[in-house]
């Protein structure tokens, strides 16, 4: 599965931006997908993700209620609304493609695919 992702960008702190990834090469509908991101000197951490029929999500606590991760099968794409972006939202977000069960759905090691990431800076 290759994963593509775009959407990111500079954008002011409160502002909104909506991510892509778009799959091809392998049977999307039947992965969970995430997002993560990783912002400079700091490790990956897991920001969101949505079961492959796209009826469960899972959020960290640092975007619930700001976030929203959805998917839409037939076009083989994954999204990410983000509003209410702070500073500390500035990160390259990369999107992710496994089958994790429950107990690993936050941790990086159980994706097989990644694509290459998208910058997104929040200015103050």
């Amino acid at each position: 599965v290759q994963l593509q992702a775009s959407g990111g960008g500079l954008v002011q702190a409160g502002d909104s931006l909506r991510l892509s990834c778009a799959a091809s090469g392998g049977a999307f509908s039947t992965y969970t997908m995430a997002w993560f991101r990783q912002a400079p000197g700091k490790e990956r951490e897991f920001v969101a993700a949505i079961r492959s029929s796209g009826g469960i999500t899972y959020y960290a606590d640092s975007v619930k209620s700001r976030f929203v991760v959805s998917r839409d099968n037939p076009k083989n794409t994954v999204y990410l609304q983000m509003n209410t972006l702070k500073p500390e939202d500035t990160a390259v977000y990369l999107c992710a493609a496994g089958k994790p069960i429950v107990s690993s759905i936050l941790s990086s090691s159980a994706y097989y695919y990644w694509g290459q990431g998208t910058l997104v800076t929040v200015s103050s």
